[in-house]
């Protein structure tokens, strides 16, 4: 449980302990296990199961790509948080989910993490594209957490080789792409036209990347959408053992 729930505080787990005897309650159970601990966490890192919220085939095959496309991006990068499961069970606002279980609480990211972590924003959307030829609504989501990611590593920790390590902006400073409103800029109206030119290259950069990674694993990209459909969740381990069984189509990742 412990490894599992990395930077809960003392009353996050006392709510999670809460919630698995409130689930056990229900089930009429005398004492609880681990699964019962697993179903309390997935309640409190991704909401309350919606199971009757009906969905049409196409919505919940729509749903369903879009979420293999997370899940084999990131399964298909180093330097990725473990998958822990992906479901297509609407859970608060989401139609679908892929749940990460970081192995270590982390306080600090490097310039590879937070690239992998564009792609695999870009990986639901990229998806939806190439199996469907259209994006939906969806993506809203994983384009603004894209975008955010984007803006941060240009604008406050210097990743950017174009600018280098530079800030731009101060953190009381509300920014849409690479302007700033709200206050006077503290860099020219050039700079500012270059961060959006840089931001759209780079989200375009990370958007083509994750196409490439599923177009080159499209069959276990199928594979992992046609059990989603039947079992509607699936843990994270049974896409490494996809991925392993077709090991000539893995592409290695890098330049």
């Amino acid at each position: 449980i412990a490894r599992g729930t990395p930077g809960f505080s003392g009353a996050d787990l006392k709510n999670l302990i809460n919630e698995a005897a409130l689930g056990g309650a229900r089930n009429n159970k005398t004492e609880l296990n681990l699964a019962d601990f697993e179903w309390a966490r997935d309640k409190v890192m991704m909401g309350t199961e919606r199971k009757s919220m009906v969905m049409s085939e196409k919505e919940k095959r729509n749903t369903a790509y879009h979420e293999a496309g997370h899940a084999l991006v990131s399964a298909l990068l180093p330097k990725s948080d473990p998958i822990h499961k992906v479901t297509i069970v609407p859970r608060g606002r989401a139609l679908g989910m892929t749940a990460y279980l970081p192995e270590n609480d982390n306080h600090s990211y490097d310039f590879e993490y937070l690239s992998n972590r564009i792609t695999i924003a870009m990986g639901g959307r990229a998806a939806e594209e190439i199996i469907f030829d259209e994006v939906t609504t969806g993506a809203s989501n994983d384009i603004q957490q894209a975008t955010d990611t984007i803006r941060n590593m240009i604008c406050r920790w210097g990743m950017s080789k174009s600018f280098g390590p530079i800030v731009f902006g101060s953190d009381n400073q509300m920014n849409v792409l690479g302007r700033d409103i709200g206050k006077d800029r503290e860099y020219s109206e050039k700079t500012a036209t270059e961060i959006d030119e840089e931001m759209r290259k780079t989200i375009k950069f990370h958007d083509e990347k994750a196409k490439k990674l599923l177009r080159d694993n499209i069959e276990v990209l199928h594979k992992i959408v046609e059990v989603l459909m039947k079992e509607e969740t699936i843990d994270g381990s049974y896409i490494i053992k996809l991925l392993k069984k077709d090991q000539s189509n893995v592409v290695p990742v890098g330049g």
